[in-house]
């Protein structure tokens, strides 16, 4: 979907479209811009029995003489109440799921009775636009409820009496909205059309942004010694690649910030293969690369005065007779042997080679990898809160302050070498599983082994990338989870 958004002072005044207001739940409707006069609002408002409460809307079609087809009165609740549970992100999405087939859209965001401020603003206006995004291109039929469709192009108008100040916050949130939806659009495509080779276009053309691109392909690796993420690939007509993408935007003797991301492109298990029911979904198994990618595509795009680094572990894991089976030992690119138990553990074998590639190769400040690792996850926190595993506490912190910046939560989760008990091998130096117990605990434990003393963190994604229902600011299968978060925890803590 094509949106294009500003900022103004008055409203352009278009014929058709639809207006929408915010109001709150300590006031009344009366002396609404443009409409006040009418009478509808009141009566409507009346009718309804609307106070503004969060959450609440009315949805008028107003008199010919009204230049607009519509106008939807949002409630918004009353801010200054200090309620954990507001959110100017969620008030903008919620505002956006009043949209129907209007493709000029002009939004009222001031609030006479509370002073918004800029930051408020931008949360609300991000939230409208991440909203939008419909992911329907194999549909060829329209919706029968008129809605938006993904090639739809919108205008979109926040009025605000203080558009000034917002030439900047239009790039920052193109920039992420660009980055999420780029992460959402990857996630969503099918495997049979988005495979390794097609992943490493999608990230070629983050060059045009000053990206660097480097790919490795299957006879490097070999070279290399990566035989974890090699064996991963073997049951798979698709070849794997490790791709690096470098954003150059600090000092040039700044150590880099790495991010790491697990690309699965398709997971069946392998020979240890999955239940028919729901592997569908297994085409999200990449979600952590897509972020990864999504994230770069917003440092590049937004000028991040940070060096930034992006590796992508893609993989399809398929069983044929050529595919790697339980018992197989693995020597991993660290030197470390493995004792392949559970061919569907793979993503921590993929990552182990690609955190120790990184950590050698570049020397970073700090790693972060994201991937749907584990099932045990979700069964722990849900669709809520993704799991935080790390090596340092002060990285840590930094990562669950950005998560409540951008609503994007993380719970720490616990580390103790005691676990690594359960992951010793009778045949190798580790088994990439263990029991029924501390499923994600134990995969970071095992990724642990692969970062040296590098400050490293991995979140857990498995429940929060893919499967949600519709949420405030999402309405697709895929979220981009991970996107906003590394991006608010790069500029509020490396950016210089």
């Amino acid at each position: 979907m094509d949106i294009k958004f500003s900022f103004a002072r008055n409203p352009f005044i278009k014929k058709g479209g639809v207006a929408i207001l915010l109001k709150t739940s300590f006031s009344d409707v009366t002396g609404l811009p443009f409409v006040g006069s009418l009478g509808v609002v009141e009566r409507a408002a009346s009718v309804k029995n609307f106070t503004g409460k969060s959450k609440s809307h009315l949805n008028i079609l107003v008199p010919e003489s009204c230049v607009w087809d519509r106008l939807v009165v949002v409630g918004i609740g009353d801010p200054r109440i200090k309620d954990e549970k507001f959110s100017w992100l969620k008030a903008g999405g919620n505002a956006a799921s009043f949209i129907e087939e209007d493709k000029n859209i002009e939004i009222f965001v001031d609030v006479p009775e509370y002073p918004i401020t800029k930051e408020e603003i931008r949360d609300f206006t991000l939230g409208f636009i991440l909203k939008l995004y419909n992911f329907d291109r194999y549909k060829t039929k329209k919706k029968e409820d008129s809605s938006l469709q993904s090639n739809d192009s919108i205008s979109a108008t926040f009025i605000t009496q203080t558009f000034e100040q917002f030439n900047q916050v239009v790039a920052d949130i193109k920039s992420v909205v660009n980055g999420v939806n780029l992460a959402r659009d990857i996630v969503n495509e099918p495997a049979n059309v988005l495979g390794t080779d097609e992943f490493c276009e999608q990230v070629k053309k983050l060059e045009s942004l000053g990206v660097e691109v480097d790919i490795l392909d299957k006879d490097t690796m070999a070279q290399l010694g990566m035989n974890a993420l090699l064996a991963v690939s073997q049951g798979s007509s698709r070849p794997p690649y490790l791709v690096v993408m470098k954003w150059n935007g600090g000092n040039q003797c700044d150590q880099p910030l790495a991010f790491i991301g697990k690309g699965v492109v398709f997971d069946s298990g392998g020979i240890s293969l999955k239940p028919s029911n729901g592997m569908e979904e297994m085409k999200g198994d990449l979600a952590g690369a897509a972020a990864v990618t999504g994230l770069l595509s917003v440092l590049a795009e937004r000028k991040a005065k940070v060096n930034a680094i992006g590796v992508l572990a893609l993989v399809e894991n398929m069983p044929d007779s050529s595919a790697q089976r339980p018992g197989d030992i693995v020597r991993s690119l660290s030197g470390q042997s493995i004792e392949v138990i559970n061919t569907d553990a793979e993503g921590r074998l993929i990552l182990a080679d690609a955190l120790w590639y990184c950590h050698t190769h570049y020397k970073p400040a700090l790693m972060i990898d994201l991937a749907t690792l584990t099932g045990a996850m979700v069964v722990a926190l849900g669709n809520v809160y993704a799991g935080l595993f790390a090596n340092n506490n002060p990285l840590a912190e930094q990562l669950l302050s950005a998560g409540l910046s951008t609503e994007e939560l993380l719970w720490r989760m616990p580390m103790n070498d005691e676990y690594n008990k359960l992951i010793e091998s009778k045949f190798a130096d580790m088994k990439n599983i263990g029991g029924r117990g501390a499923g994600s605990i134990v995969a970071a434990q095992f990724l642990e082994k692969f970062v040296k003393d590098t400050s490293w963190a991995h979140i857990d994604i498995a429940g929060t990338a893919t499967g949600n229902h519709p949420k405030e600011i999402n309405q697709s299968w895929a979220s981009g989870f991970g996107v906003r978060l590394l991006d608010t925890f790069v500029r509020d803590f490396y950016e210089k």
